[in-house]
Protein backbone atom coordinates (compact mmCIF):
# COMPACT_ATOMS: atom_id res chain seq x y z
CA UNK A 1 0.00 0.00 0.00
CA UNK A 2 1.02 3.65 -1.00
CA UNK A 3 -0.24 6.79 0.49
CA UNK A 4 -0.60 10.15 -1.20
CA UNK A 5 -1.77 13.63 0.82
CA UNK A 6 -4.86 15.08 -1.01
CA UNK A 7 -4.68 19.10 -1.40
CA UNK A 8 -6.65 19.63 2.03
CA UNK A 9 -4.44 17.05 3.69
CA UNK A 10 -6.21 13.76 3.78
CA UNK A 11 -4.27 10.52 3.25
CA UNK A 12 -5.22 8.49 0.36
CA UNK A 13 -4.26 5.12 -0.05
CA UNK A 14 -3.15 3.24 -3.18
CA UNK A 15 -2.18 0.34 -4.51
CA UNK A 16 0.49 0.04 -7.61
CA UNK A 17 0.70 -2.90 -9.66
CA UNK A 18 2.71 -3.54 -13.78
CA UNK A 19 4.28 -1.50 -16.14
CA UNK A 20 3.52 0.72 -18.41
CA UNK A 21 1.94 4.04 -19.08
CA UNK A 22 -0.04 5.38 -15.44
CA UNK A 23 -4.12 4.10 -15.49
CA UNK A 24 -5.52 4.97 -12.07
CA UNK A 25 -8.72 3.37 -11.21
CA UNK A 26 -12.01 5.49 -9.65
CA UNK A 27 -14.40 3.02 -8.11
CA UNK A 28 -18.20 3.65 -7.03
CA UNK A 29 -19.72 4.79 -4.16
CA UNK A 30 -19.54 1.72 -2.32
CA UNK A 31 -16.55 0.35 -3.93
CA UNK A 32 -12.72 0.41 -2.38
CA UNK A 33 -9.41 -0.74 -3.76
CA UNK A 34 -9.62 -4.14 -1.98
CA UNK A 35 -13.10 -5.46 -3.65
CA UNK A 36 -12.59 -8.42 -5.45
CA UNK A 37 -13.60 -7.36 -8.82
CA UNK A 38 -11.47 -3.74 -8.81
CA UNK A 39 -8.52 -6.09 -7.38
CA UNK A 40 -9.29 -8.83 -10.51
CA UNK A 41 -9.30 -5.54 -12.82
CA UNK A 42 -6.53 -4.02 -11.75
CA UNK A 43 -4.40 -7.44 -12.31
CA UNK A 44 -5.69 -7.75 -16.10
CA UNK A 45 -4.59 -4.30 -16.76
CA UNK A 46 -1.48 -4.48 -14.83
CA UNK A 47 -0.33 -6.71 -18.57
CA UNK A 48 0.19 -3.22 -19.91
CA UNK A 49 -0.77 -0.07 -17.41
CA UNK A 50 1.29 0.71 -14.20
CA UNK A 51 -2.39 0.36 -12.62
CA UNK A 52 -2.86 2.58 -9.87
CA UNK A 53 -6.17 1.64 -7.98
CA UNK A 54 -6.57 3.96 -4.96
CA UNK A 55 -9.71 4.26 -2.00
CA UNK A 56 -11.22 7.00 -2.44
CA UNK A 57 -12.27 9.34 0.34
CA UNK A 58 -13.68 7.93 3.22
CA UNK A 59 -13.20 4.44 2.16
CA UNK A 60 -10.71 1.38 2.87
CA UNK A 61 -7.28 3.03 4.24
CA UNK A 62 -8.03 6.91 2.77
CA UNK A 63 -8.84 9.33 5.42
CA UNK A 64 -11.94 11.13 5.59
CA UNK A 65 -11.67 14.80 6.21
CA UNK A 66 -15.11 16.64 6.76
CA UNK A 67 -17.05 18.32 5.67
CA UNK A 68 -17.78 15.91 2.19
CA UNK A 69 -17.15 17.85 -1.08
CA UNK A 70 -16.56 16.64 -4.09
CA UNK A 71 -14.19 19.24 -5.14
CA UNK A 72 -11.75 17.54 -2.48
CA UNK A 73 -13.02 14.00 -3.94
CA UNK A 74 -11.55 15.38 -7.21
CA UNK A 75 -7.97 16.85 -5.61
CA UNK A 76 -7.90 13.46 -4.43
CA UNK A 77 -7.61 11.84 -8.13
CA UNK A 78 -5.12 15.28 -8.94
CA UNK A 79 -3.00 13.71 -5.95
CA UNK A 80 -2.98 10.09 -7.98
CA UNK A 81 -2.56 11.36 -11.13
CA UNK A 82 0.81 13.54 -9.41
CA UNK A 83 1.95 10.50 -8.04
CA UNK A 84 1.35 8.65 -11.09
CA UNK A 85 3.93 10.56 -12.91
CA UNK A 86 1.94 14.06 -13.32
CA UNK A 87 -0.81 12.23 -16.34
CA UNK A 88 -2.32 9.43 -16.55
CA UNK A 89 -5.13 7.56 -18.23
CA UNK A 90 -8.24 7.49 -15.71
CA UNK A 91 -11.14 4.63 -15.66
CA UNK A 92 -14.13 5.44 -13.21
CA UNK A 93 -17.00 3.24 -12.68
CA UNK A 94 -20.48 4.43 -11.66
CA UNK A 95 -19.79 7.58 -9.27
CA UNK A 96 -16.28 7.29 -9.66
CA UNK A 97 -16.63 7.83 -13.68
CA UNK A 98 -18.79 10.76 -12.97
CA UNK A 99 -15.83 12.04 -10.25
CA UNK A 100 -13.41 10.98 -13.71
CA UNK A 101 -15.53 12.83 -16.20
CA UNK A 102 -15.84 16.15 -13.37
CA UNK A 103 -12.16 16.19 -12.82
CA UNK A 104 -11.07 16.20 -16.50
CA UNK A 105 -13.58 18.72 -17.70
CA UNK A 106 -11.89 20.28 -14.77
CA UNK A 107 -8.26 20.61 -16.41
CA UNK A 108 -6.97 17.65 -14.45
CA UNK A 109 -3.80 15.76 -16.40
CA UNK A 110 -6.15 12.91 -17.82
CA UNK A 111 -4.43 11.37 -21.10
CA UNK A 112 -7.02 9.94 -22.06
CA UNK A 113 -11.09 9.02 -20.54
CA UNK A 114 -13.29 5.26 -19.54
CA UNK A 115 -16.55 5.44 -18.09
CA UNK A 116 -18.59 2.94 -16.88
CA UNK A 117 -22.05 3.23 -15.96
CA UNK A 118 -21.84 6.39 -15.57
CA UNK A 119 -25.25 7.35 -13.52
CA UNK A 120 -26.40 10.05 -15.60
CA UNK A 121 -29.89 11.24 -16.17
CA UNK A 122 -30.40 11.37 -20.40
CA UNK A 123 -33.59 11.79 -20.79
CA UNK A 124 -36.39 13.65 -19.01
CA UNK A 125 -37.95 10.68 -18.95
CA UNK A 126 -35.55 8.48 -16.67
CA UNK A 127 -35.58 7.81 -13.19
CA UNK A 128 -34.88 10.48 -10.92
CA UNK A 129 -34.22 10.55 -7.59
CA UNK A 130 -36.80 12.92 -5.28
CA UNK A 131 -36.42 16.38 -5.45
CA UNK A 132 -34.48 16.43 -1.81
CA UNK A 133 -32.61 13.30 -2.20
CA UNK A 134 -29.65 15.37 -1.24
CA UNK A 135 -30.81 16.84 1.99
CA UNK A 136 -32.41 13.51 2.98
CA UNK A 137 -28.89 11.61 2.87
CA UNK A 138 -26.57 14.46 4.22
CA UNK A 139 -28.86 14.28 7.33
CA UNK A 140 -29.07 10.52 7.66
CA UNK A 141 -25.01 10.60 7.45
CA UNK A 142 -24.87 13.49 9.45
CA UNK A 143 -27.14 11.68 12.32
CA UNK A 144 -25.45 8.29 12.10
CA UNK A 145 -27.69 6.22 10.86
CA UNK A 146 -25.38 5.19 7.97
CA UNK A 147 -27.39 1.72 6.81
CA UNK A 148 -30.43 3.71 6.54
CA UNK A 149 -28.70 6.20 4.15
CA UNK A 150 -27.29 3.68 2.09
CA UNK A 151 -31.06 2.32 1.73
CA UNK A 152 -32.09 5.14 0.97
CA UNK A 153 -29.38 6.02 -1.26
CA UNK A 154 -29.66 2.80 -3.30
CA UNK A 155 -33.71 2.57 -3.30
CA UNK A 156 -34.72 5.90 -3.92
CA UNK A 157 -31.49 7.29 -5.16
CA UNK A 158 -30.79 4.53 -7.77
CA UNK A 159 -33.92 3.07 -7.77
CA UNK A 160 -32.45 -0.58 -6.64
CA UNK A 161 -35.78 -3.12 -5.61
CA UNK A 162 -35.37 -3.18 -1.41
CA UNK A 163 -33.45 -6.49 -1.44
CA UNK A 164 -30.19 -5.43 -3.28
CA UNK A 165 -29.47 -3.87 -0.13
CA UNK A 166 -30.01 -7.17 2.04
CA UNK A 167 -28.04 -8.84 -0.94
CA UNK A 168 -24.87 -6.45 -0.76
CA UNK A 169 -24.80 -6.80 3.11
CA UNK A 170 -25.18 -11.08 2.27
CA UNK A 171 -22.11 -10.54 -0.32
CA UNK A 172 -20.22 -8.37 2.74
CA UNK A 173 -20.09 -10.99 4.98
CA UNK A 174 -19.64 -14.10 2.95
CA UNK A 175 -16.40 -12.36 1.49
CA UNK A 176 -17.75 -11.90 -2.13
CA UNK A 177 -16.58 -8.06 -2.12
Amino acid sequence: MHTVLSKDGTKIAYDRTGRGPALILVAGAFSYRKFRAQVQLAELLSSQFTVYNYDRRGRGDSGDSQPYAVEREIEDLEAVIEAAGGSAYVWGLSSGAVLALEAAAGGAAITKLALHEPPFVVDASDRKPPQDFIPQVTELIRSGRRAEAIKYFMTKGMGAPGFVVSMMRMCRRCGRT
